[in-house]
């Protein structure tokens, strides 16, 4: 990975990082670093939250995780909204994918081949061992490294005029770690993607790929190339260490087909989307007709023409019977077409055959709130939330209801739970200030909300004191 050193200037608002070298850089440190990061990831607009395009990311990586004998720490799988081919991996265990990465993978193997050479960088700790061999000076460059991320996102140009600003050295300088690490990279992520049960050949052939890809872009290589450089010498190390080994196909899963269908239905314009689709199924160009069905009834139902998705949707039932992803789209035709009323029981339905499936549970909810029955709603959430406690989501969702149900003081605190667990206390303290001056909630209320916000306040104090002492 490429670390370029950037003028302050264009860190402003990224986390005091402290220097972090005096004494190693520790796990926890590591940890903390990552999540700070990832506060400003989720900000921004680029940041693609779909239920069941994280979901399937994050089953994906932790399954390849999982089979890492050096994975000593919690992995978290995110999506970015970005047509570039490429992922990254940041401090702290947290992985990004372009949803561009996941649309150019012809197998789930290429895929699963490029999670675990990432998930190699995070177990062999390059970026930590970097922070402690460079010290501060490496630091900064992560904030830059953050910096370009987002800026990348707004404006191109602004990631440029980023680049710009690293000098020879400085980029020489990463690119001469960098190489020295992609190759244990390859190595270890080679040995997890065959752990895991998938194709190691498809780490080699997505590489590949992407090489023959540098003749045709007269404007540059693709970013996954410009981030990991790429030689025929990397290549040719991973055909070695292939060379012996039984060769085994390995089917795609259903979940990656329909996931990659939903990703070109819903980022690609509508009307590009459906002659994309039809097109496939016309000519029989495609990895899963099934997918291409419900590609093409996703983005149909974005242009409002409900008889044919409804038709396409049955061509993907007579061969996915059994599929959340499925049956989740199935409501969201009915919801789009008859109202949010009618949706509410097929939602209800499909979440007794699928009760943890969380795109389910969201819409069903969102579908309630919607029909004019938000108590119904917020009892469904406080279910929920009794054994899951961590989802922001389901924060948010609750604060929903009670802005429906007019009480402005739980409101807030719903609202600043979900801060809490995004990791801006700062914003959580500032939502409880609101809730406060609403005037409502009797005095036990008002006490624990009093109660909370002193609470996260002090959190929230105490990082910025650490914060400052690094």
């Amino acid at each position: 990975m490429v670390l370029l050193a950037v003028p302050r200037a264009l860190a402003e608002g990224l986390p005091e990082l402290g220097d972090v070298a005096q004494a190693g850089f520790s796990a926890q440190q590591e940890r903390r670093l990552g999540e700070n990061i990832m506060r400003e990831i989720r900000a921004d607009r680029s940041f693609y939250d779909d239920a069941e395009a994280t979901d399937f990311i994050n089953a994906l990586g932790n399954r390849l995780a999982s089979r890492s004998t050096d994975a000593r720490q919690d992995f978290e799988f995110f999506l970015i909204r970005d047509s570039q081919i490429n992922a990254f991996a940041l401090p702290g265990g947290f992985i990004g994918v372009h949803t561009g990465l996941v649309l150019a993978a012809q197998s789930e193997s290429e895929l699963a081949g490029v999670l675990s050479h990432e998930i190699a960088h995070v177990t062999q700790r390059h970026i930590a061992r970097m922070i402690a061999q460079q010290k501060q000076s490496a630091v900064m460059s992560i904030a830059a490294m953050a910096a370009a991320l987002l800026l990348s996102r707004v404006s191109s140009q602004a990631s440029e005029a980023a680049a710009a600003f690293g000098t020879a050295s400085a980029i020489q300088t990463g690119l001469n770690f960098t190489r020295a690490n992609e190759q244990e990279a390859d190595r270890v992520g080679l040995q997890v993607l065959e752990r895991a049960g998938f194709d190691p050949r498809g780490m080699v052939s997505f590489f590949e790929r992407l090489q023959r890809a540098t003749r045709i872009y007269e404007t540059g290589a693709p970013s996954y190339l410009r981030t990991h450089p790429l030689t025929y010498e990397r290549i040719a190390d991973i055909q070695n260490r292939l060379l012996g080994s039984n060769y085994r196909q390995v089917p795609d899963s259903t979940e990656f087909q329909l996931i990659r269908a939903k990703l070109k239905a819903q980022l690609e314009a509508p009307n590009d989307a459906v002659a994309f689709f039809e097109n496939s199924l016309s000519e029989r160009k495609f990895l899963s007709e099934a997918a291409s069905h419900y590609g093409l009834a996703a983005s149909l139902i974005r242009l409002k023409n409900f008889a044919r998705a409804r038709k396409e949707l049955d061509a993907v039932h007579k061969v996915v019977p059994q599929s959340p992803i499925v049956e989740t789209l199935s409501c969201e035709l009915i919801q789009a077409s008859a109202g949010a009323q009618s949706a509410v029981a097929c939602y209800r339905d499909a979440l007794r055959t699928y009760p943890s499936y969380r795109a389910l549970f969201y819409a069903h909810v969102n579908a309630l709130i919607q029909s004019g029955q938000p108590a119904v709603a917020l009892k469904q959430l406080e279910e929920r939330l009794q054994l899951i406690t961590d989802d922001y989501r389901l924060y948010l969702l609750q604060a929903r209801c009670y802005a429906a149900l007019n009480k402005p003081l739980a409101q807030s605190r719903a609202q600043a739970e979900a801060y809490v667990r995004m990791g801006n206390f700062t914003a959580a303290v500032e939502q409880l200030q609101i809730g406060l001056k609403s005037g409502d909630g009797d005095f036990y209320q008002l006490s624990s909300a009093e109660a909370r916000m002193r609470e996260l306040r002090k959190i929230d104090e105490e990082m910025r004191r650490e914060a400052k002492k690094q």
